[in-house]
């Protein structure tokens, strides 16, 4: 009656994409950009494995380029329909799919600069902002917790997923006569008690749920521990007058990344010192901000209602021009956020090469680092990298939040999955395949519900109550498990040469042994990450 195929966010966390197949037309619901790794280049590249001019109706969980980065090549290449998304996720694709399109044209004419001088053909942008900005057009704002029939028998509903400002899980209904099949996609659940939106909201009863896994397999550290870390991160920078640099996605991470700030300042746990919003697209986003109260949780609703604002307070600085990010290069003792979160694009990756090698500085990472980024290489203690042709050593503290993330845990995760009614099958995915494969044997365990970990291009045919058959098995992305298994080889080793240094230090000495057991347990965890990943 249904058949969903896993184009997309299948064994990997990124290139979220799905296709309904229904009795009266075929449904996508996200067409994001693969991001990370070795072969995300050449999946995006690749000739769309669906006909989009077949496709009849996009539905977009949020605005993340890795849900809606390959939205305006699918009009380019024939997509007719309508994209339906809440309000705030049609403003923001407006600035953020605009902004993707430039980078896309600026990565391609930096290609071909060195392709020229190589004598191989020019390649074309994957797409413009002309693209982007051409395809806004066809989006359409829906409400939260609003049914709408978009075809014969099929009907949608978008809840808040409380994960960015605007974004959504999707209930689909599909009836055929007395036969019905009721398909939930979680898109990416927020954390509750998540600063400046709400709280995640549960979807209605379904047969069949499509479950994000990004922290499948693991809990965040106490919101309060994680802001007593975050302010002792930044004591400890500036006393010694070096710069916080941290890598965020312009929408979500900053915003919540200056809301904490500011509510250490006020607490007084932190001083005031310069803090610098280094992101157009990011300083658009808070903008976009303002105008939906509609997403802010009671906490932000009264502040707002105060007439204050946690984005613009004393110290903070938006940089817009490039001749004021340039001169970041020269400031310390400050703060400077900058995108891509994953430090694979945009200012962000100049300010790692003046910062680095600096002893005194901090990289604080807050998000999720995809295999394959350059964030996901300095998490996994890379000793030096290479950055615009040079090789910048790594002389900073590099440091890690994950609280911070967006992404609900391991439990909130479960908590969320666990309030489906009639729930009868899981398909795990937007994950890493540990991850998948984690939080699939978490859920069979948990709530005694089937849990598939799809492979890519997958697809299931679905029938009421539950019942699912396997079409086609799908493919496994083997090139980002080898890449992933020779970055971590390549951590252990950095990690190894570290702790012979120390030790060859301690030869003939009282050996410090919190110092001994600090090195054993970051060896041991670089082996059983290595352990996992290399697992088949």
């Amino acid at each position: 009656m249904v058949r969903v195929t896993f184009a997309g966010a299948a064994r990997t966390v990124t290139g979220s994409c799905f296709l309904v197949d229904t009795p009266s037309g075929r449904i996508m619901v996200d067409c994001g950009l693969f991001q990370g790794s070795g072969d995300s280049d050449e999946l995006n590249r690749a000739a769309f494995p669906f006909d989009p001019e077949g496709i009849d109706v996009l539905l977009l969980t949020h605005a993340h380029i890795d849900h809606s980065g390959m939205i305006p090549r699918l009009y380019r290449s024939g997509f007719k329909g309508r994209t339906l998304a809440t309000h705030a996720t049609v403003d923001l694709c407006s600035i953020m799919l605009a902004d993707s399109g430039y980078i896309h044209e600026s990565e391609a004419e930096w290609s071909n600069r060195k392709r020229r001088r190589a004598g191989r053909p020019p390649i074309e942008p994957l797409y413009t902002q002309r693209d982007a900005e051409k395809c806004i057009s066809s989006f359409r704002g829906v409400d939260y917790g609003k049914t709408y029939e978009i075809l014969k028998g099929v009907e949608v509903k978008f809840v808040d997923a409380g994960h960015i400002l605007g974004s959504a899980s999707i209930e689909i209904t599909v009836s055929k006569g007395r036969k019905k099949v009721r398909l939930g996609f979680s898109g990416d659940v927020g954390n509750t008690d998540q600063p400046i939106i709400r709280d995640p909201v549960p979807i209605g009863a379904c047969d069949h749920v499509l479950i994000e896994s990004t922290y499948g397999d693991r809990d965040h550290e106490d919101r309060e521990d994680r802001a007593n870390r975050f302010a002792e991160i930044i004591n400890e920078t500036i006393r010694y007058g070096g710069n916080i640099v941290i890598p965020a996605f312009a929408v979500g991470r900053t915003q919540d990344v200056l809301y904490e700030v500011h509510r250490l300042q006020k607490e007084g746990l932190i001083p005031e010192f310069p803090i610098y919003i280094d992101s157009p697209l990011a300083i658009s986003a808070t903008e976009i901000f303002s105008r939906h109260p509609e997403c802010f949780d009671r906490e932000m609703s009264a502040i707002s209602a105060e007439g204050e604002s946690p984005f613009d307070f004393p110290g903070v600085t938006y940089t817009r021009s490039t001749e004021e990010s340039v001169a970041l290069n020269r400031v310390s003792g400050s703060m400077i956020i900058s995108a891509s979160g994953m430090a694979n694009a945009g200012r962000i990756k100049h300010h790692l090469k003046h910062n680095l090698w600096r002893t005194e500085s901090t990289i604080l990472f807050v998000g999720f680092q995809a295999v394959g980024t350059l964030g996901r290489k300095l998490v996994d203690g890379a000793r030096s990298v290479t950055l615009f042709g040079e090789e910048v050593v790594v002389d900073a503290k590099v440091e890690a939040l994950p609280g911070f993330s967006a992404h609900a845990d391991r439990n909130g995760l479960m908590r969320w999955l666990s309030q489906v009614k009639d729930l009868q099958r899981a398909f795990v995915v937007h994950g890493e395949e540990s991850q998948c494969l984690a939080f699939a044997k978490l859920v069979e365990e948990r709530l005694d519900v089937h849990a598939d970990v799809p492979a890519l291009l997958g697809t299931v045919q679905l029938g009421p109550d539950g019942a699912a058959e396997w079409i086609e098995k799908g493919e496994e992305l083997a090139d980002e498990r080898i890449q992933s298994v020779a970055e971590l080889l390549d951590a252990v080793e950095a990690r190894a040469r570290d702790a012979r240094k120390v030790l060859s230090g301690l030869t003939g000495r009282k050996a410090d042994s919190a110092r001994l057991r600090e090195i054993e347990v970051a060896l041991r965890g670089a082996l059983r990450a290595l352990e996992d990943r290399s697992a088949v």
